[in-house]
């Protein structure tokens, strides 16, 4: 499986497990929810800040969106 389609699996099954809605998810990590969207599918290639943006939101390492 590549990066990103671990990515997207990681960050779906951790905003779920957090019973967060994309919209509220986006919303409170203050990035656009279509985007959120997007990283979910595999269709984005985030940049190195946006994958940390979103660990660090989640309260996981990078590794943990990554891996």
């Amino acid at each position: 499986m590549d990066i990103r389609r671990r990515l997207a699996a990681n960050l779906r099954r951790l905003r779920q497990e957090r019973q967060l809605s994309q919209e509220q998810f986006a919303f409170d990590a203050a990035i656009h929810r279509t985007y959120v969207s997007d990283l979910e599918r595999g269709a984005r290639n985030p940049t190195i800040e946006v994958v940390d943006k979103l660990a660090t939101f989640l309260g996981v390492k990078v590794g943990d969106l990554l891996g």
